[in-house]
């Protein structure tokens, strides 16, 4: 068995199930629970394995902990 992503818009859902109702036999539908939490589930799984991936590497860029909190005090002085 293979398995397939298909993405079906909104208003063809139902007509889509009807169509492969006919080949139940054949095919397993599972809706995916990370997908209902979160749509974009996928695409961040895959930044924040890229973003490890850099800091792990040394290619990230960062900025040290009292650089962080020096410009979000100097923020802070600008919006008084």
């Amino acid at each position: 068995m293979q398995t397939l992503i298909v993405n079906v818009q909104d208003n063809f859902v139902q007509d889509f199930l009807t169509i492969i109702e006919h080949y139940k036999d054949k095919v397993q539908l599972q809706k995916d629970a990370n997908l209902e939490l979160d749509p974009y589930f996928y695409e961040r799984q895959k930044q924040l394995q890229q973003d490890l991936d850099e800091i792990e590497s040394g290619t990230a860029e960062m900025i040290s902990h009292d650089d962080l909190w020096n410009n979000v005090k100097n923020h802070i002085q600008t919006i008084k």
